[in-house]
């Protein structure tokens, strides 16, 4: 039998940490509940002569986010204030821990550059409800990734 991963090594999702960079504060965005990011290049199809098939290239792409998180802040709101008000929404940075000290993976780090925000609630309430949460997406211009997993024993 080969090698298998370890269920050990699977990464706990709420050991994640989120900080948010806005204008050159940094805050720790404990808020959120959930959290996704994804890069999706855009694959055009290349006729070619001569052959049945199309063929197919990248050809730019665009990154998008989305979360959840708890109704209990204004900072985003206050962005699409300064929006509102200015014209200018100003671009902001996240950054995305990923560490189980259990797993022997490591650490990840993604830092998502020049996001905005698609839209965000501005009041809310629910009468009888235990907390209030809210979806939060956007776009972001271009990712780093300055902490890589480790490769796990057997991968390669």
């Amino acid at each position: 039998m080969g090698q298998t991963m370890l269920a050990t090594d699977a990464i706990y999702g709420a050991l994640a940490e989120c900080f948010i960079t806005i204008d050159g504060n940094r805050y720790k965005f404990m808020q959120l509940t959930d959290f996704e990011s994804k890069y999706e290049p855009n694959i055009v199809e290349i006729p070619i002569l001569g052959q049945i098939n199309k063929g197919h290239k990248p050809a730019g792409g665009k990154g998008t986010w989305s979360g959840t998180m708890y109704y209990n802040q204004s900072i985003m709101r206050k962005i699409m204030l300064d929006y509102q008000n200015t014209g200018v929404m100003e671009p902001f940075d996240i950054m995305v821990t990923n560490e189980d000290k259990g797993s022997k993976v490591g650490r990840q780090t993604i830092i998502l550059k020049g996001c905005l925000l698609d839209s965000i609630i501005l009041a809310k309430f629910v009468a009888g409800e235990d907390t209030l949460e809210e979806d939060v997406s956007g776009t972001f211009e271009s990712f780093e990734m300055p902490e890589q997993f480790t490769p796990l024993v057997g991968m390669e």
